[in-house]
């Protein structure tokens, strides 16, 4: 009773007109950046965190601008995944695997709808889960240390390999390709230079936005021209935009599990959305073998995971950061240095002593989530009437906001390079049947995975029996274990069958 005395003190803070009018604002804002390829929810919220600071907003109500720019940021990210094939951020990657499909055959509205489906059940399960678990699930976020990491992202890369159905080696090359990107740069361990060619530029590693604009994009572009080279390039229909009931009933469970997986996830420090999308795709890609399997051509099963995965994976990392005040993800890092610029310190007193922000801060991301199902249906159409822009005024847009996006970051023209030189390697390997996916979350995870090995080994004084000292480590080798058994098994009992 004492929890639900303190949602409602939050929600009598969340409806207060002008935090009412900020959650609004920063929806709608984080959708339009979303849509960006590129931005992502990282670099919204960034750009908004000095505005919010400016304006003398009081705490509580920066806060819930800035979240419902991260949120609104993770619904948006789906908008470009779907209709053109580049994720907004590292979450949207998966999105892509069987929501691009779905647009190409027509279905880009029901795509679009049943991905706002999907990541408002996911974000409203989380927020849920948050409200009845946090002390719980904040006291399990404490006992994941390096060895428990290492693990975690090891059950994510073999989670990789039921991805793209019956080519394990070449996901599992896509992986090791993501792996060496992730290793440019300067050692973490020695300080000595790897794999940079003595290029300065790469002396900090590769720019993941680099990597993925460039492999999305423009091997996108190249597509579309080499489409248009052959005299076939043709207008992708638009379809109707529209989500049936039937479509809910089908993905109810999947939903309900990928919630589970992406929240449990983006408690974990460090994680985020990203891993919690791809640890769901290939559970679903798992449970869905034998049954009508069309994952990657436009399985509905394979959007809505993600999709909930995502968003609940976004709620969850909230937790970390306001109970710990360690940041579950990239973008709550940022949120965190907002708390501290408003002199505030999260942690477990945060709920007990200033209720009026942790609580507020729930409450309007259930608002916000509400406000962006409402916002985002409407807009379907408008959103999928990109698909009857012809083909031919279409790859220049992209090609502009591309470069915009890249340049935007760092300001150097070498990023403009080596990310056209990407999307012509990303290029071939398409052609050659590759997914890129595999390779952008080689990247993404690998780095973590570097960091928390070397980590763990440092504890132990480089004794690898640390990777096995604890319930939970044992319990994610175990998963690791059935999760690279099973699909031989399940393919011996079929035959047997």
């Amino acid at each position: 009773m004492e929890t639900l005395d303190f949602l409602a003190t939050g929600f009598s803070v969340a409806l207060a007109p002008m935090n009412l009018a900020l959650v609004l604002i920063g929806c709608f804002v984080g959708t339009l950046i979303g849509s960006l390829p590129g931005i992502g929810p990282i670099n919204g919220v960034a750009i908004l965190l000095p505005l919010a600071y400016a304006m003398g907003f009081p705490p509580e109500s920066a806060l819930i601008l800035l979240a419902g720019v991260y949120y609104g940021a993770e619904y948006g990210g789906r908008i470009s995944s779907i209709l053109l094939n580049v994720p907004g951020d590292a979450g949207a990657i998966m999105t892509t695997l069987d929501g691009y499909p779905m647009a190409q055959k027509g279905e880009g509205g029901r795509a679009l709808a049943l991905s706002a489906v999907s990541s408002f059940f996911g974000s409203m399960g989380a927020l849920i889960l948050i409200v009845l678990f946090a002390p719980l699930l904040s006291d399990l976020a404490v006992k994941f240390g390096p060895s428990e990491f290492v693990w975690l992202m090891t059950f994510a890369f073999t989670c990789l390999a039921t991805m793209v159905g019956s080519r394990p080696l070449k996901t599992t090359i896509g992986v090791v390709i993501g792996l060496l990107l992730a290793t440019v740069g300067i050692d973490p361990g020695t300080g000595v230079l790897r794999y940079t060619m003595d290029i300065p530029n790469f002396f900090d590693g590769v720019d993941f936005l680099v990597v993925v604009i460039g492999m999305f994009a423009i091997s996108e572009v190249l597509v579309l021209l080499e489409s248009w080279l052959r005299n076939d390039m043709k207008m992708t229909p638009v379809g109707k935009s529209f989500i049936s009931m039937s479509d809910i009933v089908a993905v109810k469970w999947v939903v309900l599990r990928s919630t589970l997986i992406g929240f449990i996830i983006g408690v974990l420090p460090g994680t985020g959305a990203s891993i919690g999308s791809a640890v769901a795709y290939g559970t679903e890609k798992r449970f869905a073998e034998g049954k009508d399997d069309q994952f990657g051509k436009g399985d509905i099963r394979g959007l809505a995971a993600p999709e909930a995965a995502n968003n609940a994976s976004a709620a969850g990392s909230m937790l970390p950061m306001l109970t710990l005040g360690i940041p579950g993800s990239g973008t709550t890092a940022i949120l965190l240095g907002a708390l501290l610029m408003f002199n505030i310190t999260p942690g477990p007193l945060l709920f007990e002593q200033q209720p009026q922000i942790a609580w507020g801060l729930i409450a309007s991301m259930f608002v916000g989530n509400l406000a962006l199902l409402v916002m985002n249906l409407p807009l379907i159409g408008m959103f999928v009437r990109l698909l009857s822009i012809k083909q031919s005024y279409l790859v220049p847009i992209i090609v502009m906001l591309t470069f915009i996006g890249i340049y935007s970051i760092h300001g150097d023209s070498f990023d403009l390079y080596f990310m056209v030189v990407l999307g012509v390697f990303a290029f071939i390997l398409r052609k050659l049947g590759f997914s890129l996916a595999p390779v952008i979350l080689g990247l993404v995870l690998g780095a973590v995975l570097e960091q928390n090995l070397r980590r763990a080994l440092s504890i132990s004084g480089g004794d690898w029996g640390i990777l096995f000292n604890g319930p939970i480590t044992i319990t994610l080798a175990v998963a690791t274990l059935i999760a690279m058994v099973a699909p031989f098994i399940l393919k011996r009992l079929k035959k047997a069958k």
